[in-house]
């Protein structure tokens, strides 16, 4: 039973839909909960350190159970956004709504559909990452699977990482040059690809080529459906899914770095290099994103058996909370800085 409280991340869609179908000020009924009653009720909650042990690790593993419910968000994800921009086509909202429309939807995107992208991105069977790439398509961001998987887990940490804040870099700093410099990695990334394969960069065998023929596609064929406007709109819900994409990067490496050794390599990746938190909440909606020091420590293993380690920076509150604390800059550097061990800060 305790392992169905990850239905729980299926709150999220679900009041989208509500807040669709009753319109007005329901249309924020998803950011409110999510951005202000999430926190509040972590701020009471526990933070649970313990690990699971090996016998019950080989369990869960064993459980389809953890896949299925990742699965499901491809269906969820689409239908909700179907529901939704149909919807938005045939009303007359007012700005407010609209607002709270694309926010929700938004939120949608990045919970549900770019977070469990990143879990199904790293997964070895090809249609599983088949599920995590069009889970990243209604935000715009499908070359996020290319930059994380060849790119950030190979650079985290450093000064070369595009996904890596710098210490005292401020969160809209970071949203432009994260945003931009993981879209031009990922394309040299490709062209490197694209040579070790001996391929030509501008053929056929270039997924960076598709993934912008889709994303262009999708945005045509919600104008075409819809109307113009529901494009826009569909366009709008996109950045802000990769927004909140772009708040957890810069929660989860912030001000950290990695010793560049005299080679000029960099020391390997430990669970120092990225901060933890065992907010019950944030760990249950987020598929244990949360705890992305063992994730970065040892990129295969699946959510469910992930672990805490006490070396690593812990952050003080769970991530829906930090992602709130960080839109505040001053509140930020005064909280989280002197968290950030010394000896490893990574300046802008």
């Amino acid at each position: 039973m305790n392992d169905l409280k990850y239905l729980v991340a299926y709150v999220v869609p679900l009041l989208c839909v509500v807040g669709i179908m009753q319109g007005g000020l329901w249309l924020f009924v998803t950011p409110a909960v999510v951005f202000i009653l999430v926190p509040l009720i972590e701020l009471v909650m526990p933070s649970l350190q313990s690990n699971l042990d090996e016998n019950a690790k080989d369990s869960k593993l064993k459980n389809s159970f953890f896949d299925v419910i990742l699965w499901l968000n491809v269906p969820i994800i689409y239908g909700v956004l179907f529901y939704g921009l149909y919807t938005f086509s045939i009303s007359d909202y007012e700005v407010y709504e609209i607002v709270g429309f694309i926010f929700s939807l938004g939120i949608v995107a990045g919970s549900n559909g770019i977070n469990v992208a990143h879990e199904l991105g790293h997964r070895q069977d090809t249609w599983e990452r088949f599920l995590g790439k069009a889970l990243l398509l209604p935000s715009h961001y499908m070359h996020f699977y290319v930059e994380h998987n060849y790119g950030h887990h190979l650079k985290a940490a450093t000064p070369e990482d595009p996904a890596t804040a710098r210490y005292n870099e401020t969160l809209y700093a970071f949203w432009w040059r994260s945003v931009t410099s993981q879209y031009t990695s990922a394309w040299s990334i490709q062209k490197r690809l694209n040579k070790s394969n001996n391929t030509p960069l501008l053929g056929l065998k270039n997924d960076m080529f598709w993934y912008t023929v889709l994303q262009v596609s999708y945005i045509l064929l919600v104008g075409l459906l819809f109307s113009w406007p529901t494009a826009l709109a569909a366009i709008a819900i996109g950045v802000v899914g990769f927004t909140l994409l772009e708040i957890i990067n810069y929660l989860e490496h912030y001000g950290l770095r990695r010793v560049k050794k005299k080679s000029g390599r960099y020391e390997v990746v430990r669970e120092i290099h990225s901060w933890n938190s065992n907010h019950a909440l944030g760990r249950i909606l987020l598929y244990e994103l949360t705890r992305h020091s063992d994730h970065h420590y040892r990129a295969s293993k699946k959510y469910q058996v992930l672990d805490y380690h006490p070396e690593s920076p812990q952050l003080p509150y769970g991530y829906p909370t930090m992602m709130v604390i960080a839109l505040v800059p001053p509140l930020w550097f005064g909280i989280v800085n002197k968290h950030v061990p010394r000896e490893m800060v990574l300046l802008a």
